[in-house]
């Protein structure tokens, strides 16, 4: 068996100011610029790749076709986004109208960026560790509950010693910058790459998020339902926090790994539901409530409207998502799709052996969020509330996230990733 081979590319897929940035629905004006430019990001190690967009989600559609267009098997291939809130829109039918354009950009971007990466690999040899906690993340509906404080990270060094990528994982919602911002921007995720390719000349940086449905920076879901602007959702704070999060992944300690690659995926259907009642008699009330709300709550409103008109006499039905696992040198990578919460994703991490490890969420499907069973009973935004928004028929029952959750750590045992057999 010949040497290990890894790759990496970037591809810019920055649109024209004009269209409307995705994921607050206070902002209905669109972009007027361009901030930071909008990538994807593609690494292969051996027959394997994780590609990375910075949009807000892939939906599941895309992700097939970019799976079955590429030069890779599509078994082992990921393929996630930053979950940016300051790109354009980019699923078809949901958070509002795509443009086609960007869509056909971001999908041919993916395509074209796992292909360069691997015809350009070379013969690399892994290291991996895991950064101390940077402190950024905050749960946004508990105060001081569950984070996944964990920065692992994966390092690509060339044979003469250079490094070629360094893939870093961190859960945190790419919401610094507000609904107030319009200026097409990856946020913090930029600000990390771009400090670890400042320290690291020649290296190619790749962010991978975390499990970030209820973790943020600090503010509630509801401090975005405004197009005020506020202190601590700047492009300083971005590139503050986004380096801070970078040097943490700079100071792991990384230690050699492997040369054996391995991939393996599974289907999870999951069942949809609604709590709204008649969505009739449910869009009546809200037209009612828009007529005296004031302007920014009425755009909610329309939303929900909408949505209710759009989906009366239409059962929830069901969803179906996939969970994947790489292995990297031993260095396990589980990703789910959706929006998951800290507490699935520390769920996950204590099936895994001890050492570095990427627990992944917005991967190959982003259909909103996916809420542990305990999160129900205090309801909110992200459980009662979110898919209306986002566009899906309904939301995901309780147990939706354990279902996830097991699926991942049954790829974990049956690849001998879990912590009992490592035992």
């Amino acid at each position: 068996m010949g040497a290990l081979k890894g790759g990496v590319a970037v591809i810019d897929i920055s649109p024209p100011p004009g269209l409307l940035l995705s994921g607050f629905a206070a902002r209905s004006e669109p972009a007027t610029g361009l901030n930071d430019p909008l990538t994807v990001r593609a690494v292969v190690l051996g027959q394997t790749a994780i590609v990375v967009a910075d949009v807000i989600g892939i939906h599941e559609d895309m992700s097939r076709r970019i799976r079955e267009r590429c030069s890779l098997p599509g078994a082992n291939v990921i393929v996630a986004a930053t979950h940016t809130h300051g790109a354009p829109s980019s699923m078809a039918g949901r958070l509002g109208g795509a443009n086609p354009e960007f869509l056909k950009a971001l999908e041919d971007g993916c395509v074209a960026a796992i292909d360069r990466a691997l015809a350009t690999a070379e013969p690399v040899s892994i290291s991996a560790g895991n950064g101390p906690d940077p402190e950024v993340g905050h749960n946004r509906r508990h105060t001081g509950g569950t984070v996944d404080p964990a920065v692992p990270v994966v390092r690509l060094q060339r044979a003469d010693g250079s490094l070629l990528a360094m893939v870093v994982s961190y859960a945190c919602h790419p919401t610094v910058l507000g609904a107030d911002n319009r200026l097409m921007t990856a946020d913090f995720p930029h600000f990390l790459r771009s400090r670890i390719e400042a320290v690291q000349p020649g290296t190619v940086a790749v962010f991978v998020n975390g499990c970030t449905g209820d973790v943020n920076i600090g503010h509630t879901a509801q401090a975005s339902w405004t197009l005020a602007a506020q202190d601590t959702r700047t492009f300083e704070n971005a590139r503050r926090l986004g380096e801070r999060i970078a040097d943490a992944a700079l100071a792991a300690p990384c230690a050699p790994m492997g040369t054996e690659v391995a991939a393996a995926e599974a289907s999870v259907n999951l069942q949809l539901e609604r709590r709204e009642g008649d969505l009739a008699a449910a869009a009546a009330g809200w037209r009612a409530d828009a007529e005296k709300a004031e302007p920014l709550r009425r755009i909610l409103l329309e939303h929900w409207i909408g949505w209710a008109e759009a989906n009366a006499g239409r059962p929830p039905g069901n969803w179906t998502g996939r969970v994947s696992l790489l292995d990297w040198g031993g260095v396990p990578i589980a990703a789910l799709p959706g929006e998951i919460f800290a507490e699935t994703s520390l769920t996950i991490r204590r099936a895994m052996p001890a050492g570095p490890a990427m627990v992944l969420s917005y991967a190959d499907g982003t259909p909103g969020y996916i809420p542990p069973a305990s999160e129900y009973k205090f309801g909110g935004y992200e459980v009662d509330e979110a898919h209306r928004f986002i566009g899906m028929r309904g939301a995901f029952c309780s147990g939706s996230a354990e279902r996830l959750a097991d699926a991942a750590t049954a790829l974990l045992s049956a690849n001998n990733h879990s912590a009992d057999q490592q035992e």
